[in-house]
């Protein structure tokens, strides 16, 4: 299914756009693969979270692992079964501590400043498909991954609600846990690929 609608779309974009060239057609068909797994990923996970009547509150995990993860990067999975695992365990497991876990305020802010602390060491953490090269996007992505952990350990110490500060703290939790070299190292992925490369 996956490898004919790849097929397809390749072929109707190198029919309209003759001029590109064999990097460009790979970039665009990269970008098309990450798609494609992304919807039937998102797809996947919704359906069960509608099938655990968690659906509410996995749009929650998502979002609030989203939001640090857009700056902090991270490692992605070999394949998209080893992807749909641990998304799975993200979201799904995720949605289930956030609901049942009574952390005290004082751990969740422990927790979410050893977050950022590791978060200064290592943001942001790219893959080997998509190398941070540029020196200036590199401090750019930190400096807004540190500002936007800063105002996520503001909202979860203001806000007088257990459960909506667990979705923010394990979501934190999490995306942190995927740009730490050992977690590269656990899914046998290269990390600093950058370092690769005559970066400017």
């Amino acid at each position: 299914m996956k490898k004919k609608i790849l097929t397809n779309s390749m072929n109707y974009i190198k029919n309209k756009k003759k001029h590109l060239n064999s990097e460009q057609l790979e970039i665009i068909e990269y970008g098309l693969e990450s798609i494609y797994l992304t919807i039937t990923k998102i797809i996947i996970i919704l359906l069960l979270a509608k099938i655990l009547n968690i659906f509410k509150e996995t749009i929650l995990m998502i979002v609030f692992y989203n939001i640090i993860r857009l700056f902090v990067f991270g490692l992605h999975a070999k394949n998209s079964t080893a992807c749909l695992i641990t998304s799975l365990m993200l979201f799904i497991g995720g949605t289930y501590l956030a609901i049942y876990l009574n952390i005290s305020l004082i751990i969740k802010e422990i927790l979410s400043i050893l977050c950022l602390i590791l978060i200064i060491i290592y943001a942001p953490a790219d893959t080997e498909k998509r190398p941070l090269i540029n020196k200036k996007k590199r401090k750019k992505f930190k400096i807004l991954s540190i500002l936007t952990t800063i105002i996520i350990i503001c909202l979860i110490t203001y806000l007088n609600n257990n459960v909506l500060t667990n979705f923010m703290v394990i979501g934190l939790i999490e995306a942190t846990i995927m740009i730490l070299p050992i977690t590269y190292k656990l899914y046998k992925l290269p990390y600093n690929n950058y370092k690769n490369y005559n970066y400017i």
